[in-house]
């Protein structure tokens, strides 16, 4: 079966969606079989990847979890599309806030994710989920998909002291629906160590943290040319294929493919 991971935080900004891109093309670049997953209604990582209009597209998660809620039969490669640096995605759009509503009080409503997963079996080595910024139904679903969450904190003040809430939301998950889920680690981004600040907050997390979740050692630095890839629809690795940003992604993606 294909390894899950989620990128999650509930705080915006954080990187989540660009983790995902990298990682998920990271794993490709090493050979890899990779299908990333939109599981946000605003569609970040459908247009990250160069759909920059989601809203057009046919059949995204929003139609799959709904067939799969009403348990219609339906071809489980529908809505799949193809990107140019060899990993799969499945889009989204703003019809999922929709799909989210509508999942509040249905029995077993948190395992529609997982459902579609499973019925992909091992089509693939990895599939990567990119979450909403929220710990809606939407996170939740992921979360009881997931083997593995990889948590995108930005070194920052407040982002860190949101975690507390997501790792409750962890742990209850894993308690009460998913024995199997892992924090994988706590994965640093946007890091400017030119300043104090950043040197004090990444202090603060491993005396906080770093006994109990791994922290990745690779952190993802802050880079202008990383914030313009989105606009390209490619990763890093197209993108500034020699920056410090292509290099941090591609030694994670060495630290992910060592769980294996």
């Amino acid at each position: 079966m294909s390894k899950v991971i989620i990128c999650a935080n509930q705080k915006g900004g954080v990187a989540k969606t660009t983790t995902t891109v990298n990682l998920g093309i990271g794993l490709a670049r090493e050979g890899k079989k990779v299908l990333v997953i939109d599981n946000d209604p605003q569609g970040s990582l459908t247009e990250a990847l160069g759909y920059q209009e989601p809203d057009s597209l046919e059949i995204t998660l929003a139609q799959i979890m709904d067939w799969v809620l009403n348990e219609e039969p339906f071809d489980i490669t529908a809505g799949i599309l193809h990107h140019e640096e060899g990993i799969d995605l499945m889009p989204a759009n703003i019809e999922l806030s929709g799909v989210e509503t509508s999942l509040v009080g249905i029995m077993s409503s948190e395992t529609v994710l997982k459902e579609y997963i499973d019925m992909l079996g091992n089509k693939y080595d990895y599939i990567i989920v990119d979450c909403s910024p929220n710990l809606g139904q939407l996170t939740l679903n992921a979360l009881v998909a997931a083997d593995e969450i990889i948590i995108p904190v930005q070194a920052a003040y407040l982002p860190i002291k949101g975690l507390e809430q997501l790792l409750k939301t962890i742990s209850r998950v894993k308690r009460k629906m998913n024995p199997k889920l892992h924090i994988m680690g706590i994965l640093l981004t946007m890091v400017d160590y030119r300043t104090n600040y950043a040197n004090e907050i990444t202090e603060v997390l491993y005396q906080v943290y770093g006994s109990s979740i791994h922290i990745f050692e690779n952190v993802i630095p802050m880079s202008v040319r990383a914030a313009e890839t989105p606009a390209e629809g490619v990763s890093i690795y197209k993108h500034d294929a020699k920056g410090k940003v292509a290099i941090a992604y591609e030694e994670l993606t060495k630290e992910v493919i060592s769980h294996e």
